[in-house]
């Protein structure tokens, strides 16, 4: 197995540039989380690795090769597609061994490699199934066993669980960490659901307009995010964002009816900021600043949705057993240590 190296790479489609120089390093065996919004290039960048689309510029390692030019069959990857994309007139068996059958392998060797990945995905009961007559988890699971039998260097992911209803979704992303686990391979995963990004990933690469916005270990982005996008990506529910500005004695913030003093070192006075706080560092006071406008009851956590009396919205997370109900006027606090501060024009964090 063997790791990925970007280095300034670079898309363009006729004069439209797509991905703006992205320099990037996955170690090997590494679990590599593309993630962002649609149309932010995590597709278009997985594709260049995979040589499904031309690199413009720039250069492609997959260990110490130069992949840039080469053909996908010669860059030792498999693609795992968001379809599926298994042929119905065959079989499981023959779906999974269909590669190695086209590159000339002998049958012996096809039929101890498509065992051994139906031993890992535990499709053993299905090797004489039609595609037609498998769920969709179960079909994934074969997309991803042709690719195992395969042994790539790299395994790419593209949307794989998108087309799966909620609880296959969390069963199969168990299946995806537990394969990492199991073959050590290095993995990139493209998907625009960052709560999978938070649960599969050793490292997440946040891409917005076609440039990574940040890198890094899940909990890292999350705790530490250097942009009010990566912090509003990342987590979920969402983090709130307050308007404010800064003055002598700290970030004025009308939407909390006070003047906030952070740890910080504070731009000038005058600054136009937003204060950023996430649903779980607010708690919800005995007030009348804020209207509960909904509330969402999840069981064990619920999350009313407040209403500031500027009109911005707030999310905050309740537990316990006593909770808001529609229409409440309550108050808000938090730990100050808890809050972080945004600049309102360029979106960077006020350290």
């Amino acid at each position: 197995m063997t790791g990925v190296t970007l280095s300034n790479v670079i898309k363009r489609y006729g004069e439209t540039q797509v991905i703006h120089g992205v320099d990037l390093e996955i170690a090997d065996s590494e679990f590599c989380v593309f993630v962002g919004p649609s149309g932010c290039g995590k597709s278009t960048l997985l594709r260049m690795v995979a040589g499904l689309e031309e690199t413009t510029e720039g250069q492609i390692n997959i260990g110490p090769r130069d992949v840039t030019r080469l053909d996908p069959s010669d860059r030792g990857v498999a693609m795992v597609f968001q379809t599926y994309a298994l042929y119905p007139h065959m079989s499981v068996a023959e779906n999974m061994g269909f590669g190695l059958k086209m590159n000339g392998h002998p049958k012996a060797e096809i039929d101890q490699k498509v065992s051994a990945a139906s031993k890992v995905l535990k499709l053993d009961d299905y090797l004489k199934r039609k595609p037609k007559a498998l769920s969709g988890g179960q079909r994934q699971r074969v997309a991803i066993g042709r690719a195992i039998v395969r042994g790539p260097e790299v395994f790419l992911f593209d949307e794989p669980l998108s087309n799966l209803d909620a609880e296959l979704r969390v069963e199969m992303r168990v299946e995806i960490a537990r394969l990492h686990q199991e073959i050590g391979a290095t993995m990139i995963y493209v998907t625009h659901d960052q709560v999978e990004a938070m649960t599969l990933a050793d490292k997440i690469v946040v891409l917005r307009a076609g440039r990574i916005e940040q890198v890094g270990a899940p909990m890292d982005l999350y705790r530490d995010p250097d942009n009010r996008f990566v912090a509003g990506f990342i987590g979920s529910p969402a983090m709130n964002f307050l308007d404010g500005q800064i003055t002598a004695g700290g970030v004025d913030v009308p939407g909390l009816k006070e003047t906030v003093k952070l740890p910080l070192t504070m731009p000038s006075a005058g600054t136009q900021v937003q204060i950023g706080l996430r649903p779980e560092h607010l708690l919800i006071t005995k007030g009348n600043t804020h209207k509960v406008e909904l509330t969402e009851a999840l069981g064990g956590v619920s999350y009313a949705y407040l209403v500031t009396p500027t009109g911005e919205k707030i999310i905050v997370e309740e537990r316990g057993d006593e909770r808001s109900k529609i229409g409440d006027m309550v108050g808000l606090s938090f730990e100050t240590d808890r809050a972080m501060l945004f600049d309102a024009q360029t979106e960077a964090r006020i350290r």
